[in-house]
């Protein structure tokens, strides 16, 4: 039987381990996790405790610390979008939770505006629900938004972002379907600084979603917090929920199952996020990005620049390339960075998205890639900056 070292495990199994400038993505395994959280973790793993238990006491305790009536810890943003939208369909009506993802005869329409429509949006409709869109491609009227609105919308969705661009604004649309009785779930996911915003955000909406790993939780948390009476719906589709005394239907999240260790660990990295020292840490990305630009300053047909971004890591290192007198382009950078050993992946404005080189972000020129260095362990960034110089030379 094959045996793996405890230290060596990805060189076991033939996976190359990264230098991570890019962010907490979920493709590269989400976040690193503190000593803190995983000295939690290790504690959490040394008892069993009932599950409904564990859940209620740390869903008491997120929502105490972000100032909402209630929450619930998910397996993930995408979890807890997913679980919002079945609340919204059945309420606690145990019959409807038992049908779901059939959603006949049901409140099943939820509205998004057309220019917000995003990849993951597919979360509604896991659960059963018919995404109705309003307004165009390029911009949304109030009264384009009312006209969605109809006798079978059971929510409306709403992508939370820094600046929310061709949309409607989040506080309008949620005025405006509370007028209507209608509930708002928010996707925030990775909205959570400055502190005040964060909660701000949170107590927004009736149904509001973040995901762990941005704030040092594991991979696979979220949570959703907000109305009380919708929170326990979330929890009554949960993985823990049985949906009939007669039957035991398991509940619809039963594959969105959360391990206590995850549990704990979310609890402590939000604790750990919400009272940490932000300008301390943002004032050590921008010396590890300076470090790095001045390693770079003076390669050939590069140009360097640190831009500010509306982000919880606030900066990113641009490099940008004359591509004509250089002869590689900026996804030929990121190719040879990703080849080489150790490994480091960089954020591009575009690029081979099945390869997983794509940065999520138009904004950026295809002659430019990015360092971030939020995700950077100590010591990384000599290494990365080697590394760039060396591709960038020869």
């Amino acid at each position: 039987m094959k045996t793996y070292s405890p230290t060596g495990i990805y060189a076991d199994l033939g996976v190359r381990p990264i230098i991570n400038c890019q962010s907490q993505r979920t493709s590269l395994g989400g976040s690193l996790l503190s000593q803190e959280v995983e000295l939690a973790m290790k504690e959490a793993n040394s008892s069993y405790v009932i599950m409904a238990e564990l859940m209620n006491s740390a869903g008491s305790r997120v929502a105490e610390l972000m100032g909402v009536e209630a929450a619930y810890i998910t397996s993930g943003c995408a979890a807890a979008l997913t679980l919002s939208a079945a609340a919204c369909m059945t309420g606690s009506d145990p019959e409807k939770r038992g049908r779901l993802p059939n959603t006949t005869g049901m409140n099943n329409e939820i509205v998004i505006q057309k220019a917000q429509r995003y990849g993951y949006d597919r979360s509604f409709t896991v659960a059963g629900a018919v995404l109705v869109e309003a307004g165009e491609q390029d911009s949304c009227s109030v009264q384009q938004f009312k006209n969605a609105l109809g006798p079978k919308t059971a929510a409306v969705a709403y992508l939370v972002e820094a600046e929310h661009g061709r949309s409607l604004p989040f506080e309008d649309v949620v005025d405006l379907a509370h007028t209507q009785g209608i509930p708002v779930i928010a996707d925030a996911a990775a909205q959570i600084y400055p502190i005040d915003y964060f909660r701000t955000v949170a107590q927004s909406a009736d149904l509001v979603c973040f995901g762990g790993k941005f704030f040092g939780a594991p991979n696979a948390t979220g949570f959703v917090c907000g109305r009380r009476e919708l929170v326990e719906s979330v929890a009554g589709h949960g993985y823990i929920a049985f949906q009939s005394q007669n039957d035991g239907e398991r509940g619809f999240g039963r594959p969105m199952k959360v391990d206590r260790q995850s549990v704990v660990a979310l609890l402590v990295a939000l604790s750990r996020w919400l009272t940490m020292n932000h300008e301390e840490r943002l004032w050590e990305i921008d010396e590890t990005l300076d470090r790095i630009k001045g390693r770079l300053d003076s390669v050939p047909h590069v140009s360097t620049k640190i831009v500010r971004t509306n982000n919880y890591w606030q900066s990113a290192l641009h490099l940008t390339l004359d591509v004509g007198a250089f002869g590689k382009s900026a996804e030929d950078v990121a190719r040879e960075l990703d080849d080489g050993d150790p490994r480091i992946w960089v954020g591009l404005g575009g690029g081979d998205f099945q390869k997983g080189l794509y940065l999520h972000d138009p904004s950026i020129p295809e002659d430019t890639f990015v360092v971030n260095a939020h995700a950077l362990k100590p010591g990384e960034d000599e290494i990365v900056a080697e590394r760039i110089e060396n591709v960038l030379l020869y």
